[in-house]
């Protein structure tokens, strides 16, 4: 009877460790989105400036 009991109690114990692991993956997961997120957002505002510079630069050759 010892050793089933040890069996449930060391496959409880695997799943624990296993949602523990998942848990850790997804919080990771939800950060990475973030950042992603902010990069994108960085890299839209500046190709935005870069648009207006060039608009700029171009009315500036434009009345050469």
């Amino acid at each position: 009877m010892f050793w089933p009991m040890c069996a449930v109690a060391a496959g409880f114990l695997g799943l624990a460790v296993l949602g523990v692991f998942a848990v850790q993956v997804f919080v990771q997961a939800r950060r990475l989105g973030r950042q992603v997120t902010e990069s994108a957002r960085r890299i839209n505002r500046a190709a935005e400036e870069l648009e207006r510079a060039s608009v700029s630069a171009a009315r500036s050759v434009k009345s050469l």
